[in-house]
């Protein structure tokens, strides 16, 4: 088995969201064989590209200009399965990312595992809504999609507790906010294989969000570092704009991110 982090440096470098994702899937599964089996493979060190290698569609706009369709319509709903298909697909991306990009910070093997198993759920979640759009008629890549998602990926790209404040803490907390909306309009469409995918995403971006707040809070512990005080600092350095309510107070929660953390950066600074 190669070094962990070659592993997570191809993954970011394949094109393809398939080809992507089935590798992120096998690397994930041979390290969890390993880990399980009681070994401590090698992390090593790798020389991951600043943006990963993407397919040449969907068509990548400015959020702005990303069309905006009724989700009470069939292509409505397709647009919306294509928006959550672009967004899992960069995640498997920013997982690998924090593996290849922060080996020179010395972590326990316990961040390796978390993020190898997110990487792998978010592999899944990608394949999950290409199997809906292709039910649907349609494929990833079939519409333009938002070129801003690896914004923050670049931002961060050599401060690991600001990538954790921002992707885990932040961007993927905000999917703990719309996804049960997401689940009723597909309810309300009957689209029965929309649903279950979007509930087991629901459920398991819950362990990613806590991942992030885990490791942010033990980077915290390790230099004496006020964790809500840290946090609030690094968003308004690199998040653009402010929290927008509402927000799932119960999974932010369960996923150890407090009300206090993110009410001051809204625009009110309260609820």
């Amino acid at each position: 088995m190669k070094p962990l982090a070659q592993m997570a440096e191809a993954v970011l470098r394949c094109a393809d969201g398939r080809e992507k994702t089935a590798m992120s899937r096998a690397f994930a599964a041979q390290w969890q064989a390993a880990r399980t089996a009681g070994e401590t493979p090698e992390i090593g060190h790798a020389d991951p590209p600043l943006h990963p290698s993407r397919p040449a569609a969907p068509e990548l706009l400015n959020p702005r200009d990303v069309p905006r369709r009724r989700p009470g319509t069939p292509e409505g709903r397709i647009a919306l399965l294509h928006a959550v298909a672009h967004i899992e697909l960069n995640a498997v991306d920013l997982h690998w990312d924090i593996i290849a990009r922060f080996t020179d910070t010395k972590l326990p093997m316990g961040f390796y595992d978390d993020w190898v198993k997110a990487a792998d759920e978010e592999s899944k979640h990608f394949n999950l809504m290409c199997d809906c759009l292709e039910a649907e008629g349609s494929f990833y890549g079939a519409l333009p999609a938002h070129a801003g998602m690896w914004r923050a990926a670049e931002d961060t790209v050599d401060d690991l507790m600001g990538r954790l404040a921002v992707v885990p803490m932040v961007l993927e907390a905000r999917g703990l906010d719309v996804t049960p909306g997401m689940i009723e309009i597909f309810k309300r469409a009957k689209a029965d294989g929309a649903v279950s995918a979007l509930e087991t995403i629901y459920a398991e971006e819950v362990a990613h969000v806590a991942y992030g707040s885990k490791w942010f809070h033990f980077l915290c512990g390790r230099f004496d570092e006020d964790p809500k005080e840290r946090f609030h600092g690094l968003v308004r350095k690199y998040f653009h704009g402010h929290l927008k309510p509402p927000f799932n107070e119960e999974k932010r929660a369960e996923a150890g991110i407090p009300p206090d953390f993110y009410w001051p950066l809204t625009e009110t600074g309260e609820p």
